[in-house]
Protein backbone atom coordinates (compact mmCIF):
# COMPACT_ATOMS: atom_id res chain seq x y z
CA UNK A 1 0.00 0.00 0.00
CA UNK A 2 1.17 3.56 -0.74
CA UNK A 3 0.09 6.59 1.13
CA UNK A 4 -0.85 8.60 -2.09
CA UNK A 5 -2.03 8.75 -5.62
CA UNK A 6 -1.59 12.06 -6.98
CA UNK A 7 -3.07 12.77 -9.77
CA UNK A 8 -1.18 15.36 -12.38
CA UNK A 9 2.60 16.20 -12.87
CA UNK A 10 2.65 19.88 -13.21
CA UNK A 11 3.14 22.64 -10.70
CA UNK A 12 0.67 21.20 -8.37
CA UNK A 13 1.26 17.58 -8.66
CA UNK A 14 4.87 18.31 -7.81
CA UNK A 15 4.15 20.78 -5.13
CA UNK A 16 2.05 17.46 -3.26
CA UNK A 17 4.55 15.37 -4.12
CA UNK A 18 7.55 17.30 -2.66
CA UNK A 19 5.47 17.61 0.38
CA UNK A 20 4.43 14.32 0.68
CA UNK A 21 8.78 13.29 0.71
CA UNK A 22 9.51 15.88 3.29
CA UNK A 23 6.89 14.51 5.76
CA UNK A 24 8.23 10.54 4.70
CA UNK A 25 5.03 9.14 2.81
CA UNK A 26 4.88 7.59 -0.16
CA UNK A 27 3.18 8.04 -3.09
CA UNK A 28 2.48 7.39 -7.24
CA UNK A 29 2.22 9.79 -9.30
CA UNK A 30 0.02 9.18 -12.44
CA UNK A 31 0.16 11.86 -15.35
CA UNK A 32 -0.19 12.26 -19.34
CA UNK A 33 0.28 15.71 -21.24
CA UNK A 34 -3.44 16.81 -21.53
CA UNK A 35 -2.68 19.79 -19.21
CA UNK A 36 0.06 22.46 -20.18
CA UNK A 37 -0.39 25.74 -18.50
CA UNK A 38 2.28 25.08 -16.02
CA UNK A 39 4.77 24.48 -18.61
CA UNK A 40 3.62 27.45 -21.28
CA UNK A 41 3.35 29.88 -17.53
CA UNK A 42 6.09 32.53 -17.78
CA UNK A 43 6.53 31.28 -13.84
CA UNK A 44 7.08 35.30 -12.56
CA UNK A 45 6.70 35.34 -9.45
CA UNK A 46 5.58 38.55 -7.91
CA UNK A 47 4.29 39.43 -4.78
CA UNK A 48 2.81 42.45 -5.43
CA UNK A 49 -0.41 43.11 -7.92
CA UNK A 50 1.15 45.73 -10.23
CA UNK A 51 -1.98 46.60 -11.82
CA UNK A 52 -3.44 47.83 -8.78
CA UNK A 53 -0.40 48.21 -6.52
CA UNK A 54 -2.01 45.19 -3.86
CA UNK A 55 -0.92 42.68 -2.37
CA UNK A 56 -2.72 39.29 -2.16
CA UNK A 57 -3.63 37.51 0.86
CA UNK A 58 -1.06 35.90 2.83
CA UNK A 59 1.67 36.41 -0.03
CA UNK A 60 4.32 37.54 2.49
CA UNK A 61 4.06 34.00 3.59
CA UNK A 62 3.53 32.16 0.30
CA UNK A 63 6.74 33.95 -0.83
CA UNK A 64 8.79 32.92 2.07
CA UNK A 65 7.84 29.40 2.31
CA UNK A 66 8.16 28.97 -1.66
CA UNK A 67 11.69 29.73 -1.42
CA UNK A 68 13.44 27.34 0.48
CA UNK A 69 10.90 24.24 -1.00
CA UNK A 70 12.39 25.37 -4.75
CA UNK A 71 16.10 25.17 -3.33
CA UNK A 72 15.77 21.93 -1.73
CA UNK A 73 14.53 20.27 -5.21
CA UNK A 74 17.07 22.24 -6.95
CA UNK A 75 19.73 20.88 -5.18
CA UNK A 76 18.48 16.95 -4.83
CA UNK A 77 18.36 16.95 -8.56
CA UNK A 78 21.09 19.06 -9.55
CA UNK A 79 19.23 21.84 -11.84
CA UNK A 80 18.84 25.62 -11.30
CA UNK A 81 15.19 26.76 -12.15
CA UNK A 82 14.96 29.02 -9.77
CA UNK A 83 16.32 31.97 -11.13
CA UNK A 84 16.13 35.37 -9.27
CA UNK A 85 15.45 38.66 -11.05
CA UNK A 86 14.35 42.19 -10.17
CA UNK A 87 10.87 42.87 -11.93
CA UNK A 88 10.60 47.00 -13.03
CA UNK A 89 7.13 48.64 -13.58
CA UNK A 90 7.58 50.92 -16.14
CA UNK A 91 5.83 54.12 -15.20
CA UNK A 92 3.62 55.56 -18.21
CA UNK A 93 3.13 59.14 -16.00
CA UNK A 94 3.57 61.28 -13.17
CA UNK A 95 0.32 59.93 -11.72
CA UNK A 96 1.67 56.43 -11.64
CA UNK A 97 4.78 57.61 -10.46
CA UNK A 98 2.27 58.85 -7.75
CA UNK A 99 0.39 55.70 -7.25
CA UNK A 100 3.66 54.30 -6.52
CA UNK A 101 4.43 56.39 -3.87
CA UNK A 102 1.22 55.92 -1.95
CA UNK A 103 1.23 52.35 -2.37
CA UNK A 104 4.55 52.11 -0.64
CA UNK A 105 3.83 53.95 2.15
CA UNK A 106 1.22 51.30 2.95
CA UNK A 107 2.78 48.84 5.70
CA UNK A 108 2.07 45.85 4.22
CA UNK A 109 3.30 46.87 0.36
CA UNK A 110 6.59 48.79 1.71
CA UNK A 111 8.86 45.78 2.00
CA UNK A 112 7.78 45.14 -1.51
CA UNK A 113 8.30 48.16 -3.52
CA UNK A 114 11.48 50.37 -4.12
CA UNK A 115 10.89 54.33 -3.24
CA UNK A 116 13.86 54.99 -5.43
CA UNK A 117 13.01 55.71 -9.07
CA UNK A 118 15.29 53.95 -11.16
CA UNK A 119 16.13 55.87 -14.78
CA UNK A 120 17.92 52.55 -16.38
CA UNK A 121 18.54 53.32 -19.59
CA UNK A 122 17.88 50.11 -21.38
CA UNK A 123 18.47 50.03 -24.89
CA UNK A 124 15.13 49.28 -27.12
CA UNK A 125 12.61 51.22 -24.76
CA UNK A 126 11.75 54.43 -23.58
CA UNK A 127 10.74 55.23 -20.01
CA UNK A 128 10.66 58.92 -19.92
CA UNK A 129 9.17 58.59 -16.05
CA UNK A 130 11.59 55.92 -15.19
CA UNK A 131 10.81 52.62 -13.58
CA UNK A 132 9.94 51.25 -9.94
CA UNK A 133 11.36 47.98 -8.54
CA UNK A 134 9.76 45.63 -6.84
CA UNK A 135 11.81 43.21 -4.64
CA UNK A 136 11.68 39.43 -3.99
CA UNK A 137 10.89 38.87 -7.36
CA UNK A 138 12.20 36.11 -10.20
CA UNK A 139 11.01 33.04 -12.41
CA UNK A 140 10.52 29.80 -11.60
CA UNK A 141 11.59 27.68 -15.14
CA UNK A 142 8.95 24.93 -15.54
CA UNK A 143 10.43 23.71 -18.85
CA UNK A 144 13.68 22.92 -16.15
CA UNK A 145 11.43 22.32 -13.32
CA UNK A 146 9.17 19.77 -14.25
CA UNK A 147 10.46 17.18 -16.86
CA UNK A 148 13.59 17.27 -14.20
CA UNK A 149 11.25 16.33 -11.21
CA UNK A 150 9.31 13.69 -13.63
CA UNK A 151 12.65 12.29 -14.61
CA UNK A 152 13.70 11.67 -11.18
CA UNK A 153 9.92 10.00 -10.31
CA UNK A 154 10.31 8.10 -13.16
CA UNK A 155 13.91 6.83 -12.34
CA UNK A 156 12.70 5.70 -9.03
CA UNK A 157 9.71 3.99 -10.43
CA UNK A 158 6.89 6.36 -9.38
CA UNK A 159 5.51 7.86 -12.47
CA UNK A 160 3.23 6.17 -14.00
CA UNK A 161 2.61 7.86 -17.64
CA UNK A 162 -0.77 7.99 -18.43
CA UNK A 163 -4.17 9.45 -18.56
CA UNK A 164 -5.97 8.24 -15.59
CA UNK A 165 -9.24 6.27 -15.97
CA UNK A 166 -11.84 7.49 -13.08
CA UNK A 167 -14.47 4.51 -13.81
CA UNK A 168 -11.03 2.48 -12.26
CA UNK A 169 -11.05 3.88 -9.00
CA UNK A 170 -12.63 2.63 -5.94
CA UNK A 171 -13.38 3.92 -2.98
CA UNK A 172 -13.77 2.14 0.32
CA UNK A 173 -14.14 3.53 3.92
CA UNK A 174 -10.36 3.57 4.80
CA UNK A 175 -8.26 3.49 1.37
CA UNK A 176 -8.86 3.58 -2.52
CA UNK A 177 -7.60 1.27 -4.88
CA UNK A 178 -6.69 2.03 -8.54
CA UNK A 179 -6.06 -1.19 -10.97
CA UNK A 180 -2.90 -2.64 -9.14
CA UNK A 181 -2.59 0.29 -6.50
CA UNK A 182 -4.08 0.20 -3.55
CA UNK A 183 -3.67 3.84 -1.29
CA UNK A 184 -4.60 5.70 1.58
CA UNK A 185 -5.50 8.97 -0.21
CA UNK A 186 -6.11 9.98 -3.72
CA UNK A 187 -5.21 13.78 -4.44
CA UNK A 188 -6.23 15.22 -7.77
CA UNK A 189 -4.29 18.18 -9.03
CA UNK A 190 -5.37 18.33 -12.47
CA UNK A 191 -5.78 21.65 -13.38
CA UNK A 192 -7.95 22.67 -15.80
CA UNK A 193 -8.45 18.60 -16.42
CA UNK A 194 -10.81 19.12 -13.42
CA UNK A 195 -13.55 19.12 -15.52
CA UNK A 196 -13.60 15.80 -16.68
CA UNK A 197 -13.67 15.17 -13.18
CA UNK A 198 -16.41 13.06 -12.26
CA UNK A 199 -16.11 14.12 -8.48
CA UNK A 200 -15.19 17.49 -8.78
CA UNK A 201 -16.16 18.91 -12.25
CA UNK A 202 -19.49 20.41 -10.55
CA UNK A 203 -16.87 23.32 -8.65
CA UNK A 204 -16.76 26.59 -10.51
CA UNK A 205 -13.11 26.30 -11.78
CA UNK A 206 -13.77 28.27 -14.93
CA UNK A 207 -10.28 28.57 -16.67
CA UNK A 208 -8.82 31.57 -17.86
CA UNK A 209 -6.46 31.01 -21.29
CA UNK A 210 -3.33 32.66 -21.44
CA UNK A 211 -1.38 33.19 -24.25
CA UNK A 212 2.33 34.65 -24.79
CA UNK A 213 5.19 35.15 -27.19
CA UNK A 214 8.95 34.04 -27.39
CA UNK A 215 10.65 36.91 -29.17
CA UNK A 216 14.36 37.20 -30.21
CA UNK A 217 15.43 40.49 -30.01
CA UNK A 218 18.99 41.01 -29.63
CA UNK A 219 19.35 44.41 -29.52
CA UNK A 220 17.03 44.70 -26.35
CA UNK A 221 19.80 43.52 -23.90
CA UNK A 222 17.48 43.47 -20.93
CA UNK A 223 18.75 42.84 -17.32
CA UNK A 224 15.71 42.89 -15.72
CA UNK A 225 11.74 41.93 -16.29
CA UNK A 226 10.08 44.86 -17.06
CA UNK A 227 5.67 45.15 -16.68
CA UNK A 228 4.48 47.61 -19.37
CA UNK A 229 1.02 46.23 -20.14
CA UNK A 230 2.46 43.29 -21.04
CA UNK A 231 5.85 41.81 -19.34
CA UNK A 232 8.79 41.29 -21.17
CA UNK A 233 11.48 38.84 -19.33
CA UNK A 234 14.77 37.91 -20.40
CA UNK A 235 15.43 34.24 -20.82
CA UNK A 236 18.33 34.38 -22.14
CA UNK A 237 20.83 34.20 -25.44
CA UNK A 238 18.16 37.58 -26.11
CA UNK A 239 15.18 35.43 -26.03
CA UNK A 240 12.61 37.20 -24.42
CA UNK A 241 8.69 35.94 -23.15
CA UNK A 242 6.13 38.33 -24.04
CA UNK A 243 2.64 38.03 -22.28
CA UNK A 244 -0.38 37.28 -21.17
CA UNK A 245 -3.20 37.52 -22.85
CA UNK A 246 -6.85 36.67 -20.54
CA UNK A 247 -9.55 35.14 -22.67
CA UNK A 248 -12.80 33.78 -20.37
CA UNK A 249 -14.69 32.13 -23.36
CA UNK A 250 -11.84 30.23 -25.59
CA UNK A 251 -10.40 27.17 -23.28
CA UNK A 252 -8.31 25.66 -26.37
CA UNK A 253 -4.82 25.55 -25.74
CA UNK A 254 -4.34 26.48 -29.03
CA UNK A 255 -2.92 29.73 -30.26
CA UNK A 256 -4.27 32.22 -31.92
CA UNK A 257 -3.82 35.39 -34.52
CA UNK A 258 -6.13 37.19 -32.33
CA UNK A 259 -3.94 36.70 -29.39
CA UNK A 260 -1.01 37.29 -31.42
CA UNK A 261 -1.94 40.38 -32.65
CA UNK A 262 -2.79 41.96 -29.10
CA UNK A 263 0.62 40.61 -27.73
CA UNK A 264 2.07 42.20 -31.03
CA UNK A 265 0.37 45.62 -30.40
CA UNK A 266 1.44 45.52 -26.23
CA UNK A 267 5.01 44.77 -27.53
CA UNK A 268 5.06 47.70 -30.13
CA UNK A 269 4.43 50.42 -27.41
CA UNK A 270 7.06 49.45 -25.34
CA UNK A 271 10.13 48.61 -27.66
CA UNK A 272 11.37 50.53 -30.58
CA UNK A 273 14.15 48.00 -31.57
CA UNK A 274 13.81 44.77 -33.85
CA UNK A 275 12.53 41.63 -33.17
CA UNK A 276 11.42 38.30 -34.58
CA UNK A 277 8.66 36.14 -32.90
CA UNK A 278 10.30 32.67 -32.21
CA UNK A 279 7.12 31.12 -30.74
CA UNK A 280 3.67 31.44 -29.84
CA UNK A 281 2.29 29.57 -27.08
CA UNK A 282 -1.28 29.20 -25.13
CA UNK A 283 -2.55 27.39 -22.18
CA UNK A 284 -5.36 27.35 -20.15
CA UNK A 285 -4.84 28.86 -16.48
CA UNK A 286 -7.02 27.08 -13.46
CA UNK A 287 -8.43 30.06 -12.63
CA UNK A 288 -11.26 30.75 -9.80
CA UNK A 289 -13.58 33.91 -10.14
CA UNK A 290 -12.74 34.73 -6.66
CA UNK A 291 -9.04 34.40 -6.90
CA UNK A 292 -8.50 31.96 -4.59
CA UNK A 293 -6.90 28.22 -4.64
CA UNK A 294 -9.58 26.03 -4.25
CA UNK A 295 -8.52 22.42 -1.90
CA UNK A 296 -9.54 20.26 0.26
CA UNK A 297 -11.41 17.10 1.26
CA UNK A 298 -14.53 15.51 -1.17
CA UNK A 299 -17.14 16.14 1.63
CA UNK A 300 -18.57 12.20 0.65
CA UNK A 301 -15.25 10.81 0.37
CA UNK A 302 -12.64 11.80 3.31
CA UNK A 303 -10.09 10.02 1.18
CA UNK A 304 -10.27 12.33 -2.01
CA UNK A 305 -8.67 15.21 -2.17
CA UNK A 306 -7.64 18.63 -4.56
CA UNK A 307 -5.51 20.61 -5.19
CA UNK A 308 -6.43 23.33 -7.81
CA UNK A 309 -7.30 26.94 -8.62
CA UNK A 310 -3.89 28.13 -8.55
CA UNK A 311 -4.63 30.38 -11.11
CA UNK A 312 -1.45 33.00 -12.63
CA UNK A 313 -0.07 32.51 -9.66
CA UNK A 314 0.92 29.33 -9.42
CA UNK A 315 4.50 29.07 -9.02
CA UNK A 316 4.04 31.01 -5.37
CA UNK A 317 0.73 29.42 -4.34
CA UNK A 318 1.46 25.72 -5.25
CA UNK A 319 4.42 25.01 -2.41
CA UNK A 320 2.00 26.71 0.31
CA UNK A 321 -1.37 25.42 -0.95
CA UNK A 322 0.10 21.84 -1.17
CA UNK A 323 1.49 21.70 2.62
CA UNK A 324 -1.66 23.46 3.39
CA UNK A 325 -3.52 20.57 2.30
CA UNK A 326 -1.26 17.52 3.12
CA UNK A 327 -1.33 19.27 6.88
CA UNK A 328 -5.64 18.84 6.60
CA UNK A 329 -5.41 14.91 5.28
CA UNK A 330 -2.69 14.71 8.13
CA UNK A 331 -4.69 15.90 11.03
CA UNK A 332 -8.26 15.67 9.51
CA UNK A 333 -8.53 19.60 10.13
CA UNK A 334 -10.64 21.01 7.71
CA UNK A 335 -8.13 24.14 5.61
CA UNK A 336 -9.19 27.07 6.08
CA UNK A 337 -12.68 28.47 4.41
CA UNK A 338 -11.33 31.16 1.91
CA UNK A 339 -9.49 28.36 0.23
CA UNK A 340 -11.59 25.20 1.20
CA UNK A 341 -13.08 23.53 -1.93
CA UNK A 342 -16.56 23.78 0.28
CA UNK A 343 -16.90 27.17 0.43
CA UNK A 344 -18.90 26.33 -3.02
CA UNK A 345 -22.44 24.61 -2.30
CA UNK A 346 -22.16 22.03 -5.29
CA UNK A 347 -22.07 19.01 -3.36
Amino acid sequence: MTDNIIIGGNLAGIAFAETALLNNKSFIVIADESQNSSLVAAGIYNPVILKRFSLPQDAQEHLAYMKPFYKRIEERLGVNFDIKIPIYRRFASVEEQNMWFEAADKPKLSPFLDTNIKHDNFNGIDAPYGYGRVKDTGYVNTNILIPAYQARLKEEGILREETFQYDQLEIHKYYITYKDIIAKHIIFAEGFGIHQNPYFKNLPLDGTKGELLIIHAPQLQLPVGVNAGVFILPIGNGLYKVGATYEWDDKTAIPTAAGRAELVEKLNEVINCPYEVVNHLAGVRPTVKDRRAMIGTHPQHKNVHLLNGLGTRGVMLAPYMAKELFESIETGVPVKREINLNRFKVF
